[in-house]
């Protein structure tokens, strides 16, 4: 990854984009495009946070989510939907063109294990939505199903090594934490910075006080195993259903992906994806483990769009569940127009204003009461909460909204905006 500078000084910039991931990263690229004054800031390295983790499928399929759509938000926003996330898919495929990042268009699979309707139903929507999707048995799996949905054209990439070409040559200070936020300015250990808006693609929102993310999200684990010379699938797969298993190949290995589990709670980690390895691929080693961390909205929609109401000039970029790279193009595409005082006719659909009363909100809300009520000596900085001992990934994990601390208080993963205090 190409490195940049610190801040050392105060500074002022039309659009302030915080976050340096691959949302925020292709915000800056794209605001560059366009003549626009911006500066990037990232607390650490770019791309050092959920962008090195995940599997980088870059998909519009993003699990059985259409029949759904149609059903509660209506055929017209159900086409838009499907219809940004394929252009987001293009527009990778005309951007890794100029960019050496082992990019490969694949067929990506949704696959049911035992109820064949719920893909019956995604095909049909798919096809009354405009997209020639269709059912297939997956033969490259180790295992029965009842079926698949497949959408072809749809890809893979390595997503660091596009970063790093993408980001050349753009006005990025690394290891510049913002600390706290006042009314068109933001303050850092190096400087302050003044802006006129600013983009907020942080992975989890870092202001409190406007938008109730941290009602409205919560975050979950989930555990990756890179086996040696395991078969090709030859596509990108993902199980329909909570708890299942994600396949794509990179080179000579097969990634499985699963064990998914609410931040701070007990789930199958790493060893439910040994046991299946074991049992499928029992002569195969696994040569590498790793972990990712996802925002879940109440309704599987991301939240792209202003930030909150008392925030007129402030954008904000977050809730992409397991789908990051193609959401992280969406939000760039919606985010520039906004910031350019442009509107964009797609980002009705992710208005973060829009509706919250769902059953998800009350479980969330039942999470933060009961940890912020429950004894313990660690507590997050972000609203209180107690911190519970992850033995498998060695860290201090939030349930309430996600935060994550390594064994010495040094923050891994936000929304918590500092270490732990001792």
């Amino acid at each position: 990854m190409p490195h940049f500078p610190s801040l050392q000084k105060d500074i002022k910039t039309d659009v302030l984009i915080i976050g340096g991931g691959m949302a925020g990263i292709l915000c800056a690229y794209f605001l560059k495009e366009q003549g626009v004054d911006y500066t990037l800031v990232e607390g650490r390295r770019i791309c050092s946070g959920v962008t090195k983790d995940t599997t980088a499928k870059i998909t519009a399929q993003h699990g059985l989510i259409y029949h759904k759509l149609l059903q509660s938000a209506g055929y017209e926003k159900a086409k838009k939907y499907l219809d940004i996330n394929q252009t987001a898919v293009r527009k990778y495929k005309q951007l890794c063109q100029k960019a050496d990042c082992e990019y490969e268009e694949k067929t990506s699979y949704v696959y049911a294990m035992e109820d064949r309707k719920k893909l019956e139903d995604e095909m049909k929507a798919l096809l009354r939505l405009g997209c020639p999707a269709y059912l297939q048995e997956p033969k490259r799996l180790p295992f029965q199903t009842a079926g698949a949905v497949c959408m072809e054209h749809q890809a893979q990439f390595h997503p660091l090594k596009f970063a790093a070409q993408i980001a050349a040559g753009l006005k990025i200070y690394e290891n510049t934490f913002v600390r706290e936020f006042r009314e068109h300015a933001a303050v850092t250990d190096q400087g302050v910075i003044t802006f006129q808006k600013a983009i907020f693609a942080t992975h989890f929102p870092i202001i409190n006080k406007h938008g109730f993310y941290f009602l409205k999200m919560y975050q979950q684990r989930s555990y990756v195993i890179a086996l040696a010379d395991a078969e090709n699938v030859d596509g990108l797969y993902i199980d329909e259903a909570k708890g299942g298993f994600s396949f794509r190949n990179y080179k000579n290995f097969l990634l499985i992906g699963g064990g998914e589990h609410r931040t701070g709670k007990c789930g199958g980690k790493w060893e439910k994806l040994r046991e299946f390895a074991a049992k499928h691929y029992p002569e195969r080693d696994i040569k590498y483990t790793w972990a990712t961390q996802d925002c879940m909205t109440l309704d599987d929609i991301p939240y792209i769009g202003r930030y909150a109401k008392h925030l007129p000039y402030c954008f904000v970029a977050t809730g992409f569940r397991k789908w990051g790279m193609t959401s992280s193009m969406v939000s760039a595409m919606i985010l520039t127009d906004l910031a350019m005082g442009q509107e964009n006719p797609y980002s009705e659909v992710f208005l973060p204003s829009r509706g919250i009363v769902k059953k998800q909100l009350l479980v969330n809300g039942w999470e933060a009461v009961s940890n912020l009520l429950a004894p313990s000596k660690k507590r997050c900085p972000h609203l209180g909460c107690r911190l519970k001992w992850n033995g498998a990934e060695e860290s201090w994990d939030c349930a309430c909204h996600g935060s994550r601390f390594d064994e010495k208080g040094k923050l891994l993963d936000n929304p918590a905006n500092g270490d732990l205090k001792h």
